[in-house]
């Protein structure tokens, strides 16, 4: 009898200390899966969050990419002058003055205030300008003395040597001599260099 007793003892207090395991474990498994899911959400919500930053951030750069177009330092100038006294228009083309790269369109607009930005890119600022009178790039080109002379053309129409050139008449084909003769009407420096070059 007294046996049945302590077996019966040792089988409750078996029960009883298996039951204050089990309960530990679920209870610790309980808080394990709490803590984790605070960990996937707050997760989740720091991805929403820099998703969101992100995003916002792209479109922001985009905005002011599109407003915000700006010269680069390979960009070009290029100056139309247009002279309505000859109706010629002049253009020169250079590279972009190194305080102006990084510039917006208003920006140039208002370091060249006597122009019009007719171009902008960041590759290419386009000014154009219209002037009184004549752009004194008229010349003719014509026989003098056996060699081809440059002559500036005047406002008034007169001729006023620019150049003697080393070019002699004597050995150009005919046609050239009778035009020679004459004289070639050349508007620009550009012009004027190319005519040069098929005499020589």
């Amino acid at each position: 009898m007294f046996m049945n007793k302590i077996i019966i003892t040792m089988i409750s207090i078996i029960v009883i200390i298996s039951a204050i395991f089990m309960a530990f474990a679920i209870i610790d498994t309980k808080q394990q899966k709490n803590e984790n899911k605070e960990v996937e959400i707050s997760e989740e919500e720091i991805y929403d969050e820099c998703t969101d930053e992100y995003e916002a951030m792209k479109q922001n750069t985009i905005n002011v990419n599109a407003d915000e177009e700006k010269t680069s330092p390979n960009c070009f100038l290029k100056i139309k002058t247009y002279f309505k006294g000859c109706d010629h228009t002049n253009i020169e083309q250079l590279n972009l003055p190194e305080q102006f790269v990084n510039l917006s369109k208003d920006e140039i607009q208002k370091e060249y205030s006597d122009y019009e930005v007719q171009d902008f890119s960041n590759n290419e600022v386009v000014l154009y300008q219209e002037r009184e009178g004549s752009c004194g790039e008229h010349y003719l080109v014509k026989d003098s003395e056996g060699v081809i002379t440059i002559f500036k053309i005047l406002e008034d129409g007169s001729l006023e040597e620019y150049e003697k050139t080393q070019i002699t008449t004597e050995y150009l084909p005919e046609t050239d001599k009778i035009n020679m003769e004459t004289g070639i009407k050349v508007n620009g420096k550009q012009d004027l260099n190319r005519l040069l070059e098929d005499f020589e």
